[in-house]
């Protein structure tokens, strides 16, 4: 499901947040990124999705600026995603956040433009997201 709601921000150059998509398998894990992200007034939550194909589903209506994804997910794991999405929308930033660290390689070479493992600090997350 997409958020409508169209936030803007800034004066000059009107800007807009950052809509992000976010993709991971399990609710609690999307429950608490909801949240954090909530807290920061430059990024959107657009749209939620718990494994790869319905990340892909989700783009279109979404408009996603950047898609926060789980690597290992059922049904399309988003390494198989990440390439799709580079595949057909190459403007859309992925941030694969994992477990994982051996999933690091397999994520570049799939196309993703940043690589977090899960508890890295709030920091870390807004700078891959931002930047």
């Amino acid at each position: 499901m997409c958020s409508t709601r169209q936030t803007w921000i800034g004066t000059e150059n009107d800007t807009h947040p950052i809509r992000v998509i976010v993709a991971d398998d399990r609710s609690c894990s999307r429950d608490g990124l909801r949240a954090l992200l909530a807290t920061w007034p430059d990024i959107e939550v657009v749209g939620e999705a718990a494994n790869g194909r319905d990340t892909l589903f989700l783009i279109p209506a979404c408009q996603p600026d950047v898609i926060l994804m789980d690597a290992r997910m059922p049904v399309m794991n988003g390494l198989e995603a990440t390439r799709v999405i580079k595949g057909g929308w190459p403007a859309i930033k992925v941030v694969i956040l994992t477990l994982y660290t051996s999933a690091k390689e397999d994520a570049i070479q799939a196309g993703a433009d940043r690589f977090l493992i899960k508890g890295c600090s709030p920091h870390e997350l807004l700078a891959a997201l931002l930047n």
